[in-house]
């Protein structure tokens, strides 16, 4: 990322809580409406010692749950790409559960798996793994049939053209399916926790809520955005690394 994307993103943010700042103190707004940013860094630095513990847990369970939602997804993406039966037969359904919103599932989770860390691991991997599935088939599934012809002319099988030719070339929508999974992995392990949890940053922004203490939602919500953004740049500069030619 060059220096002037990086200025240009500093600037917008430092105009956008300015701003932000500004409309507070000029409009009046009371804090259950808009508290201003002066007031949710100051909750954030005083409350960090509840916080950096909540904040731990949710990245662990959002990492855990993206990386083994992220093999999974790939490797049955390269397993319906050999099996072209099998896709027809098992596409529908993925597509079909996939549809369901998060929510709706979360219960469930929480139901078998308790409300410690793994029924969100679960959920995150769950999700991603779908997001991750969808756009590494899509490549998969995406090569010129007359490069798939020339290399088994010259004897390639079918897991040598996956490995040479597939594989390669659905690395930019692989990684583009890991890149938006980033999003994902947070919000699902946020909602998750706000359902029923013992610890992190979900459970912290509904007690909050319950204790109507807004500058601690604002405080939970802005460390979770700082690590979303974290995850979500590692990820990108990861992607900009391996998938150079894009």
């Amino acid at each position: 990322m060059s220096r002037g994307v990086v200025l240009r993103g500093l600037l917008g943010a430092a105009l956008l809580i300015g701003g932000w700042e500004l409309c507070v103190w000029a409009f009046s707004l009371p804090q259950w409406i808009l508290p201003p940013p002066s007031g949710i860094l100051a909750t954030t630095w005083s409350a960090r010692a509840a916080l950096l513990p909540a904040a731990a847990m949710t990245a662990y369970e959002a990492l855990s749950g993206y990386a083994i939602g992220a093999a999974l997804g790939i490797a049955l993406a390269m397993i319906l790409a050999l099996a072209t039966p099998l896709r027809a037969l098992l596409l529908p359904m993925v597509v079909a559960v996939n549809s369901v919103p998060v929510a709706a599932y979360a219960p469930l989770a929480l139901l078998w798996f308790g409300t410690g860390a793994l029924s969100k691991i679960i959920m995150v991997a769950f999700i991603v793994g779908f997001t991750v599935f969808l756009n590494a088939l899509d490549g998969l599934t995406r090569v010129d049939p007359a490069a798939v012809s020339l290399l088994r002319s010259f004897g390639a099988g079918r897991l040598r053209v996956l490995w040479v030719l597939r594989l390669p070339s659905a690395l930019p929508a692989i990684a583009t399916g890991l890149r938006i999974s980033t999003v994902r992995a947070m919000i699902v392990t946020l909602v998750t926790e706000m359902l029923g949890s013992q610890l992190g940053l979900g459970w912290t922004i509904f007690q909050a809520v319950l204790l109507i203490d807004f500058l601690q939602v604002w405080a939970a919500i802005l460390v979770a955005s700082i690590i979303s953004l974290v995850f979500f740049g590692v990820v990108s500069a990861i992607e900009r690394r391996v998938v150079f030619w894009r």
